[in-house]
């Protein structure tokens, strides 16, 4: 039985009612994490995005971390943040998040993913190692990263970057402790609840 879980990260432009979409992911199954993740939104935006999404994560118990922004996080009630390599560093993220949770952007760099932990992050995502529409990744990551990563350090490992229910298998077989997904999810054509529970199903069979 693997521990790895599934975190899920928001679309990069939210359709109308994605509170309900939301919602029916979160209760087709376990889920860790949601990442609100909105480039170039004015913060009275985020804002308001941040009071409508937050209630519907978190009164499942689920974490609702946000993306760049650990003072927002901080303001606005969120479990914690995560941060890119050219973001905020993540020393100064720690500061400011005190004890919420923190996870830093790490790429295909294990020497990264030290300093983002000894810098107190609480993960470090590793990608991206499938082509993926969300994001230009600066390189793609190789398993052994993530394999090597695992097999050694403490700090927890996500895996993100193209990520399916069709492709997850390796990942999960190389120690990733949680899944980041976007497109397996929101763009399943049976819907979001349907998109969780294929990637659930897919990890369990692992």
């Amino acid at each position: 039985m693997t521990d790895c879980r599934l975190y899920l990260i928001t679309p990069p432009v939210l359709p109308e009612r994605f509170e309900a979409q939301l919602a029916a992911a979160l209760d087709a199954g376990d889920v860790a994490a949601v990442q609100l993740r909105l480039k170039d939104v004015p913060d009275a935006a985020l804002q308001k995005t941040i009071e409508l999404l937050r209630p519907v994560v978190q009164s499942r118990n689920v974490a609702f971390l946000l993306n760049d922004r650990p003072d927002l996080a901080v303001a606005l009630g969120c479990d914690g943040a995560h941060v890119g390599q050219s973001d905020m560093g993540a020393a100064q993220a720690r500061k400011i998040l005190g004890e919420l949770t923190l996870g830093v952007t790490c790429h295909n760099s294990r020497h990264l993913a030290m300093e983002a932990g000894e810098a107190g992050a609480d993960y470090v995502a590793f990608g991206a190692f499938y082509p993926t529409a969300t994001k230009a990744p600066p390189e793609m990551a190789e398993i052994e990263t993530l394999r090597a990563w695992a097999e050694i350090m403490e700090v927890p490992c996500v895996a993100i970057g193209g990520i399916t229910a069709a492709n997850c298998a390796p990942l999960v077989r190389a120690g990733a402790e949680f899944l980041a997904v976007v497109g397996a999810v929101w763009n399943h054509a049976d819907g979001a609840g349907a998109g969780v529970r294929a990637m659930l199903g897919a990890i369990r069979a692992v």
